[in-house]
């Protein structure tokens, strides 16, 4: 197979032409069965999905970012309420906060991980705080034994904002399961990617299920009736086939990720570049590599002249946009985030990604930076 001149952050269409076969069979089985909406698929896929999880029940949605908004409308958490959660992340965490009615409350970022700073968590407990949304950033778990125990101190709900951390694991339980809820995305680029939107919440508490199930179909337990108000926010049948199908492959992407993600600790590992840091009792699914360098822009557009494209997440902390100007955060509010944002990027990382073009990413690092990269 010739490769491509471009390296890409992110492509799924050599793993697409491997599995052609058995996704054009999942979506013909469904448009065949007769049931395009709520059926069998989402049924089966909620079903593995959660005991992937190792958690009771999955609830399928449209997307995660519904999903966050449906966990905290269950939690019955809205006007006049607060939420703990990080800048550092995708705008749709603080965004479902605000769809809910409720205020996001942010605290910095631990510099060497990227996640929650939990020391700082108990300082930002007011007594409006309702709930904390740990964000499992770049495919590793937020230290959930602190989180846990001072949401028990305080009276809080929990709920895992896991879009990025599909089979992580910490302390031996899975992500999603160290909390009332889990939220997982299956957006294309996530470890467990759909072709298109798709969504899920998962817990242990059949009373959240059962208020779940209903918020996500316009407040009905029975079609025609609804019980109260309510949404749409329903996973398709055919994405769920899909990802029920890509789900039997899951440990096998994760353990492609891993090893691309240990060559490229080993063959950076004498570069000026940051590269990822593990938290202790972690198991990391590598759903990005994130490094930082005072030069990131430099580095970016030189890399991007030899036909090399990385990514930034986050260049912007949720805090300093405009679009949540309202809540009164300045600029120097959060110092690690900030910091962070001036300097991280992603290297390229999909299970896809050859040995060959990883290596030409490292040796085109070494020759920007001027630096010797360990061949092995």
């Amino acid at each position: 197979m010739i490769e491509s001149p471009v390296i890409k952050v992110w492509d799924y269409l050599e793993e697409l032409e491997e599995e052609k076969s058995d996704i054009l069979e999942g979506f013909l089985k469904v448009l065949h069965s007769g049931r395009l909406i709520l059926g069998e698929s989402v049924k089966n896929f909620e079903s593995a999905f959660s005991t992937y999880c190792r958690v009771a029940h999955g609830v399928g949605v449209d997307n995660a970012t519904n999903g966050l908004f449906l966990a905290l409308k269950a939690l019955n958490i809205g006007p006049g309420d607060e939420v703990i959660t990080v800048s550092n992340t995708a705008v749709p965490t603080a965004a479902a906060i605000v769809a809910a009615g409720a205020t996001p409350r942010f605290v910095d970022i631990d510099p060497d991980t990227y996640l929650m700073d939990v020391s700082l968590l108990e300082a930002a407990v007011t007594p409006k705080t309702k709930c904390i949304i740990p964000v499992h950033l770049y495919g590793q778990c937020v230290d959930m034994t602190a989180v846990a125990e001072i949401a028990l101190k305080q009276g809080l709900h929990v709920v895992e904002d896991c879009a990025q951390a599909h089979g992580a694991m910490r302390g031996g339980k899975k992500a999603g399961a160290m909390s009332d809820m889990g939220v997982f995305s299956f957006y294309p680029t996530k470890p467990l990617g759909g072709y298109g939107d798709a969504g899920m919440m998962v817990t242990d508490d059949p009373a959240l299920d059962r208020k779940l199930r209903r918020l996500r179909f316009y407040g009905m337990d029975t079609a025609y009736y609804s019980e109260e108000p309510g949404y749409n926010s329903r996973l398709d049948e055919i994405h769920a086939e899909i990802l029920l199908r890509k789900l039997r492959r899951l440990d096998g992407y994760i353990a492609a990720r891993r090893a691309l993600a240990e060559r490229y600790d080993r063959l950076l590992a004498h570069t000026s570049v940051k590269l990822p840091t593990t938290l202790p009792g972690n198991e990391h699914v590598s759903y990005i590599y994130v490094c930082a360098h005072p030069e990131r822009d430099r580095i970016i557009a030189e890399l991007k002249k030899r036909d090399i494209l990385v990514n930034i997440s986050y260049p912007w902390p949720i805090h300093t946009m405009r679009g949540f100007a309202q809540f009164g955060y300045q600029e120097g509010d959060l110092p690690q985030t900030e910091l962070a944002a001036t300097r991280i990027f992603s290297l390229p990382m999909y299970p896809a990604l050859t040995f060959t073009a990883q290596d030409r990413v490292c040796a085109a690092l070494g020759e920007i930076l001027k630096e010797p990269v360990v061949w092995e």
